[in-house]
């Protein structure tokens, strides 16, 4: 069995492709934002259209959790979002060069409406106000200039398109008066909301491929009262018109052909991208505060090349010196111990590949830390080796008795670093910080590995040596004289008096 852990393990190191036993699957190692570079976003907060301004600041850690899961979704490994002031948030995105469609999935605030248009066929792309218990709700500015600025008429599917300035054209910037203009039109007409996306069960949402007609479409399912509200509106508007709004713009206007008593749906007739970006935007729930973007920028690795590299080599001089220690120090365990310690370091590099783990200067540090805890197992086990050699005992009793004896110790030191390495990934899921949540991740992984190569691997090459000639004299075992042998008991099984 270890054998083939540690084969497998090996085959991660020199290829990002697994090709064991059949499997062939892409493991790339994943660098954070100092050690790769990436994009840096940062977002204003707006209220939303009929929400007080006070509002915004005490929902922006909420906003602020919805965009890191968001971000996550997206594949981005180990970002960094964190809060600035009231109302700004700042978003690093690792690796990501080219972030224009992962910024649109952050910044939409995702607010998805199923609305009663009647015999009304409202074109996609058109910007409208929706009612829901007696609260009238519009458009932002921002999604006004937009709309505006991509060619869109200031006015609704259900009125004419009235002329908004002396010459009856629109900007492409939007002015407060267009704006205005485009609110008092589109507020003429408010269209009723059927049920909303805060009624999706975001556990069951998912980009898929339409069986139907093959094209990309996102599946959900509705929750508490949602399937009673969709099952009673269907089975009495068949024919007519239920647009589908995400963020006051018609994504589809889909005809009711019959009753939906399961409260399951699909929104198909979209690029596949697009699929992603909605799924994830109801899979994760709507922000609470509106976002706009205020820059953008492609960041290099803070640490650089050369530090990177620095890093590495004292690393690898740090890693040489203790198994020169162990190797001089303990010589035939400590020679053992450095083949379980370069075990250690193969098996956990391929759980970093497997997982994956996104490797910062905080989570390296985490490891390097590990390696001290690996080689801490392994000196408990063979100084108490010692003790039981010095007490009489033959090899293999000592072998097996310091392994039991060390035991305790060794579990109770990993178990409360454990613990801590739970308590720092909670507080950094908990506040934001990527960067504890790293070094918490993969410390965790290495104590875990660590235990395994101490009390497994060390423990199964010992008793692979101990049946050795060479091994019978002491010395290989740090003692520079053979130890005291017990002398045989007597006839009554009692020790003879010196």
């Amino acid at each position: 069995m270890l054998v083939v852990v540690v084969a497998i393990a090996i085959n991660f190191w020199p290829n990002a492709n697994l090709g064991f036993v059949g499997i062939q699957k892409a493991f790339p190692v994943v660098l954070g934002l100092d050690l790769q570079g990436g994009s840096q976003v940062v977002f204003q907060a707006q209220p939303q259209p009929g929400q007080d301004p006070k509002l915004v600041a005490g929902n922006i850690q909420a906003a602020r959790d919805v965009i890191e899961s968001r971000a996550a979704g997206s594949g981005v490994s180990e970002p960094l979002v964190q809060v600035q002031g009231s109302d700004r948030i700042l978003v690093e995105l690792p690796g990501v060069k080219n972030p224009e469609d992962v910024i649109k999935t952050l910044r939409e605030t995702g607010y998805l409406e199923w609305i009663d248009a009647g015999s009304t066929q409202i074109p996609e792309g058109t910007l409208v106000t929706t009612s829901l218990n007696g609260t009238v709700s519009g458009p932002s500015p921002a999604q006004i200039r937009a709309y505006l600025a991509a060619g869109g008429t200031s006015g609704s599917s259900a009125a004419p398109t009235p002329p908004v300035t002396s010459t009856g054209t629109l900007s492409t910037t939007g002015t407060t008066d267009e704006i205005n203009n485009f609110k008092t039109y589109n507020n003429s007409q408010a269209f009723p909301v059927v049920v909303t996306g805060n009624e999706i069960d975001g556990t069951k949402v998912q980009a898929a491929i339409s069986t139907q007609n093959g094209s990309p479409t996102v599946q959900f399912t509705l929750k508490g009262d949602g399937p009673n509200k969709l099952r009673d509106y269907t089975q009495n508007h068949i024919g007519q018109y239920m647009p589908i709004v995400l963020d006051k713009k018609v994504i589809a206007s889909p005809i009711i052909q019959g009753a939906i008593p399961s409260g399951q749906g699909e929104i198909n007739n979209m690029t596949a991208s697009d699929a992603q970006s909605l799924a994830i935007q109801l899979r994760y729930g709507s922000l609470p505060v509106g976002l706009e973007q205020v820059s953008q920028r492609t960041v290099g690795p803070t640490l650089g090349a050369e530090g990177v590299q620095r890093s590495l080599i004292a690393g690898t001089i740090g890693l040489g010196l203790v198994m020169l220690f162990m190797l001089l120090y303990y010589r035939l365990p400590g020679l053992l111990a450095d083949i379980a310690l370069l075990i250690f370091s193969v098996v956990t590099f391929a759980l970093f590949r497997a997982i994956p783990v996104t490797l910062t200067l905080a989570g390296i540090a985490g490891f390097i830390l590990s390696i001290g805890m690996a080689v801490d197992a392994n000196v408990l086990i063979f100084a108490r080796i010692k003790e039981e050699l010095r007490s009489g005992k033959t090899l293999n009793a000592a072998v097996e008795a310091g392994f039991d004896h060390a035991w305790p110790s060794i579990r109770d030191s990993n178990m409360t670093t454990i613990i801590v390495t739970l308590i720092l990934y909670w507080f950094g899921n908990f506040f934001g910080a990527s960067v504890i949540k790293g070094f918490a991740l993969t410390l965790f992984i290495a104590v875990l590995v660590s235990l395994f190569t101490a009390i497994t691997v060390t423990r199964t090459l010992l008793r692979l040596v101990v049946h050795w000639r060479l091994a019978q004299n002491p010395w290989w075992f740090g003692m520079d004289r053979p130890a005291p042998q017990a002398p045989p008991p007597t006839a009554s099984g009692t020790q003879p008096v010196a």
